[in-house]
């Protein structure tokens, strides 16, 4: 039978894994607790006995040790079950769920033998019965808490009872009282029932508190995922609006070409030259359209792709795609790996393609004619992450602009001033998906490569080792 039909799953549970963090995280609350609880409880005993005074007989001093260690024992075992992968995150397994019901059973169970031994009805113990509810009900739905707490207030009346007919013996905790009023039954009758009331009461605000906050976030959990709907379903209308208006884009660029080329017929210089400019204008609305794809991509893929990515080689193919531009340009592209793993990663090769494309062809726009590009591929931190490092020697990111960098849309002074083209888009989209691989980028400006032409840049990309 499955948790949902047994009542330990709340009914309102939409975000499983929600409700599953949150009781790991509870449940690992508890046994920490529970540490200091066991070691405090068995100083006070021997404080007591030893330091105090207090007369326990040998029988119940002895129970009440073994009760410490108990606690300290049992509790070492749920701190190996709560790390172990024998707990699985599934209603139809072993799973969080059933750790906190355990919990909770077992320590009712040992907070019910250290109140018999410290007296039962007359023990100061009684009052953690109510503690030991409210930590419960921020645990356990409100069925299983409610049950629990009215067997707890059952067995209670019954224990009182049966030392009150003397069926089973009384231990007086260390003549606390000195007239006994466990066998007074109109004590018993106030007491017990003052008991169950106060740990009804206990549990129904507590659980209370613990179920609407646990709502609100099911709520806030669902409005989420609505909203993550309704923006994915606007990024593929965008998606599909953009590529339509890159087709007759793309189409114009042909027919200006031809125009260009003479094949159309012959064309005045000053006819040329606006052609040519309506051509470069047409051609940086390509390059936007690209971008606005590109970022429109990344952002509905939920989960990427993870196979063995080789760094050197992809750079490497990037480098040999962008070196005709580089060349033209008389740029000289170093490349070094130095990576005792050679730059072995995990990842989704398209789109750290796109990400190192876009950090190489920034530098190659960027650095002045004659200009140097390194990029360096060494291992980082310890040897445990792999880093990447793109620097030029070109016209660098003045200060006032660093902060802004990697927003959307964002465009550094200096390159709107001197009419480089380009969207602000393409360091948007490499940091989302640097981030989205569980990667860090930085930069740093001017660069190592800095000289009398140009500040530069130096992009910093770190991955972790597989």
């Amino acid at each position: 039978m499955s948790p949902e039909m047994l009542g330990l799953i709340p009914s309102y549970t939409y975000d499983f894994e929600q409700l599953w963090s949150l009781l790991i995280n509870r449940n690992k609350w508890l046994i920490n607790l529970r540490y200091y609880i066991s070691i405090a409880f068995a100083s006070f005993i021997v404080l007591a006995k030893y330091i105090l005074k207090l007369n326990f007989s040998h029988q119940q001093f002895n129970a009440l040790i073994i009760i410490a260690v108990c606690i300290f024992l049992y509790n070492i075992f749920f701190h190996f079950l709560i790390n172990t992968n024998l707990i699985k995150n599934d209603v139809d397994h072993f799973n969080p769920m059933h750790v906190s019901l355990i919990q909770i059973l077992t320590d009712q169970l040992t907070l019910s033998v250290l109140t018999y031994y410290t007296g039962g009805i007359e023990s100061p113990f009684y009052i953690f019965f109510i503690f030991q509810m409210i930590i419960g009900s921020l645990m356990l739905s409100g069925f299983v808490i409610y049950t629990i707490a009215g067997l707890t207030v059952i067995c209670f009346y019954i224990a009182s009872f049966l030392e009150y007919f003397s069926v089973v013996p009384h231990h007086n905790f260390a003549f606390l009282f000195k007239n006994p009023i466990y066998n007074n039954l109109d004590y018993i009758l106030i007491f017990a029932t003052s008991f169950g009331i106060t740990m009804v009461v206990s549990v129904f605000i507590a659980n209370s508190i613990a179920r609407s906050h646990y709502i609100r976030g099911q709520d806030l959990k669902t409005s989420f995922d609505k909203l993550r709907q309704a923006d994915m379903v606007k990024q593929k209308y965008t998606m599909g609006i953009v590529h339509e208006i890159k087709s007759p884009l793309s189409s114009a660029i042909s027919f200006l070409d031809l125009v260009i080329e003479g094949y159309t017929g012959q064309i005045n210089p000053q006819s040329q030259e606006k052609l040519v400019r309506a051509r470069a204008r047409t051609n940086e609305a390509i390059h936007i359209i690209n971008d606005v794809l590109n970022i429109t991509k990344l952002r509905l893929l939920g989960d990427i792709k993870k196979e063995t990515i080789d760094l050197n080689e992809l750079i490497s193919k990037i480098i040999s795609r962008r070196k005709v531009q580089a060349d033209y340009l008389r740029i000289g592209i170093n490349f070094y790996d130095l990576s005792n793993c050679k730059g072995i990663i995990k990842g989704d090769y398209a789109l750290l393609e796109l990400a190192f494309s876009n950090l190489i062809g920034n530098a190659i726009k960027y650095t002045n004619f004659g200009g140097t590009i390194e990029v360096v591929i060494e291992d980082a931190r310890n040897e445990d992450s792999v880093k990447v490092e793109v620097c030029d020697n070109g016209i660098g990111i003045p200060d006032g602009d660093k902060d802004k960098i990697f927003k959307e849309f964002f465009r550094a002074s200096n390159v709107k001033h001197q009419n480089y083209e380009g969207t602000g888009l393409g360091l948007s989209v490499v940091k989302q998906i640097i981030e989205q691989h569980g990667g860090e980028i930085t930069f740093q400006s001017p660069s190592r490569l800095a000289n009398e032409s140009g500040k530069g840049t130096c992009f910093k990309i770190y991955f972790k080792k597989e």
